[in-house]
């Protein structure tokens, strides 16, 4: 037998054979392992990043509304809190009744030397907690009498606020002045005090350049 002949035999017996065909689909599944494998891989680092990347977000999200809840933290203690402050701020600072209102002012202008007229109180709209009382009152005096009667309201016990004051003639030494003064009042107390209410403005940021025509003075009252 031809020499070439033979070998050429051999090598399409190999070719053919069943190790050959095993051998190369050993090598063609190795190399399919190897790109799933580098697949997997990319896409396990791609998927890893991305997760890593929206856990960072959401901490920084958690961490911005941590902060601004912080103001939040214990507000039910700090209103509570400060309803005692206000509690405690009608206590000492609410007069009880109208009666203490116009016995206070009375003893403040006797002590200040000047002379009141014309006093007359109203009382606004009742609000949730208080009601506001209004005096407008004509006061005659030397000036610094006045002036000792003015400061003496602002620093009264008695939470007083002065509205308004107008000159309204001098003669001599003596000063006229019409003053307006508003205090408070808890709601029933305002309302069992029988003070007639203030007549609203037509423009409501506009207070009555007039007082009510129907009044108490302060010697009608107890």
């Amino acid at each position: 037998m031809n020499p070439s002949t033979s070998q050429s035999t051999s090598w399409r017996e190999r070719l053919t054979s069943a190790l050959t065909w095993h051998i190369v689909a050993c090598v063609a599944l190795s190399i399919l392992v190897l790109v799933l494998g580098i697949r997997l891989g990319m896409d396990w680092a791609a998927t890893n990043s991305r997760s890593s990347s929206v856990l960072d977000q959401k901490m920084l999200q958690a961490k911005a509304l941590a902060h601004q809840n912080a103001p939040l933290a214990g507000l039910d203690l700090r209103v509570d809190d400060s309803r005692k402050q206000i509690d405690a701020f009608y206590s000492r600072r609410i007069p009880a009744n109208y009666s203490s209102i116009a016995r206070t002012i009375g003893d403040l202008a006797v002590k200040s030397g000047v002379r009141l007229s014309s006093v007359q109180y109203t009382q606004g709209q009742a609000g949730a907690d208080l009601t506001e009382i209004s005096m407008d009152a004509g006061i005659a005096g030397a000036y610094p009498q006045i002036m000792r009667f003015v400061n003496s309201l602002e620093a009264d016990h008695t939470f007083f606020i002065i509205r308004g004051m107008a000159l309204t003639g001098q003669q001599g030494g003596l000063v006229n002045l019409r003053l307006r003064v508003s205090t408070w009042l808890r709601p029933a107390d305002a309302e069992a005090s029988g003070l007639p209410r203030e007549e609203p403005a037509s423009n409501p940021s506009e207070a009555p350049s007039e007082p009510a025509s129907v009044s108490k003075s302060a010697k009608e009252v107890d």
